[in-house]
């Protein structure tokens, strides 16, 4: 069973997120409102279309070095460093493949070697927001470096092996993104 969706309000102007209250009528029939953020001109719930992620999430395994590519960067709303995959936003037009060459190069300074995996658009915060990533797993070659990340990017890149994994995942002072942690600790456990 799902809800009737009646339509949407922007309450916000930004550049990357807006604030929308979403109307629709509960299984109960009563009409209500949920706050839904969103990088599109309207929530997915309204439009419908669900068939591309708004970005990517990387997780690349350096062939040579024999071990996965972290990054400790700086977030601004954790006012703090987060341990996390490369990642960015898809432009307009751009393939999956093609976002996740270019933020794996802007990023870390290194190339796709081989795609793994590619997950479908994923959803990380549902309650509150209709963003989607994809998962893309590669194989990663070149040296880091972090020469291409804009000016408010703060990264530091890590190349880890799997007992080095296990480290970082035992210091309950250190922040992580919900997706690289669960990745990050597979990888630990290999």
């Amino acid at each position: 069973m799902k809800v009737n969706i009646k339509g949407s309000n922007k309450r916000t102007a930004g550049r990357w997120l807006n604030l929308f209250d979403v109307n629709y009528v509960a299984r109960t029939g009563e009409e209500k409102s949920w706050q839904v953020v969103t990088r599109q001109k309207e929530p997915k719930c309204v439009s419908g279309d669900y068939r591309q992620p708004d970005a990517v999430v990387i997780v690349p395994f350096h062939a040579r070095e024999n071990k996965m590519v972290i990054l400790r960067e700086y977030r601004v709303p954790l006012n703090d460093y987060e341990y996390g995959f490369p990642a960015g936003l898809l432009d307009q037009g751009e393939t999956i493949e093609q976002a996740t060459r270019r933020e794996l190069m802007e990023e870390t300074g290194l190339t796709v070697r081989r795609f793994i995996n590619i997950s479908p658009p994923i959803y990380s915060s549902a309650g509150m927001t209709d963003e989607s990533v994809s998962m893309v797993y590669v194989d990663c070659e070149g040296a880091p470096s972090n020469r291409g990340n804009t000016a408010s990017e703060l990264i530091e890149i890590l190349l880890v092996s799997p007992a080095e994994a296990q480290e970082l995942l035992e210091d309950t002072t250190l922040k992580f993104d919900a997706k690289a942690w669960l990745v990050i600790s597979r990888f630990a456990e290999s």
